[in-house]
């Protein structure tokens, strides 16, 4: 004869039901970077200064949530600023044309435990393909100050000649001054929103 327990059903690995609803990202406290080789032998490594966000996460079942992000892109920061206003200008992100990139998920696969795959697309420019983001869910609290968080850490690792960003020039020495790989990581910080704002962006 079953059990009760038999008969019970449990959240599957990486649930957290507690966390079902919809976040703000908190730009003070996340961070967008990335990397790229320079010169062939070293990285250089950069961040996003300005930059939103919504998570609709559904934490009894988290390949239901859902992910929205969007980047200034003039608001790149390399510790360079002459490298910087060349990044952000027509060679490259061309922001005065494109200012936002952005990012919408298209799904999320359980990887196990607190490890998924988000899916979805990345536009950069005029041109929108998909990428998938290995992501963290680093866990969950009330801050000081009365707020519901979540964090999450994530990577992906993208070619920038997929979205037309492929200026470059060659070396000496050979090879070219600057990697067609970038790596993108992710820190963030969500905030959840209040329910009125919540049941809105559902």
């Amino acid at each position: 004869m079953p059990t009760r327990r038999d008969k019970a059903t449990f959240p599957p690995a990486g649930a957290h039901p507690a966390v079902t609803g919809a976040y703000t990202i908190d730009p003070l406290h996340s961070t967008i970077g990335f990397s790229v080789r320079h010169a062939m032998i070293t990285n250089v490594r950069g961040r996003f200064d300005r930059f939103e966000g919504l998570l609709l996460l559904d934490g009894s079942d988290p390949a239901r949530s859902k992910a929205y992000v969007s980047v200034q892109t003039d608001s790149l920061d390399t510790g360079v600023a002459d490298r910087d206003a060349h990044m952000a200008g027509p060679d490259f992100l061309d922001s005065a044309t494109f200012p936002l990139m952005a990012f919408h998920s298209t799904g999320v696969t359980p990887l196990g435990g607190d490890e998924f795959r988000l899916s979805g697309g990345l536009r950069i420019k005029d041109v929108e393909l998909p990428v998938d983001i290995d992501v963290v869910f680093g866990g969950f609290g009330d801050d000081a100050f009365g707020g519901h968080r979540v964090g999450f850490a994530g990577s992906a690792t993208l070619r920038r000649s997929d979205w037309g960003l492929a200026w470059n020039t060659p070396l000496d020495t050979g090879g070219v001054l600057i990697g067609d790989k970038v790596t993108l990581t992710l820190d963030i910080s969500a905030v959840r929103a209040e329910r009125g704002a919540a049941d809105a962006a559902a």
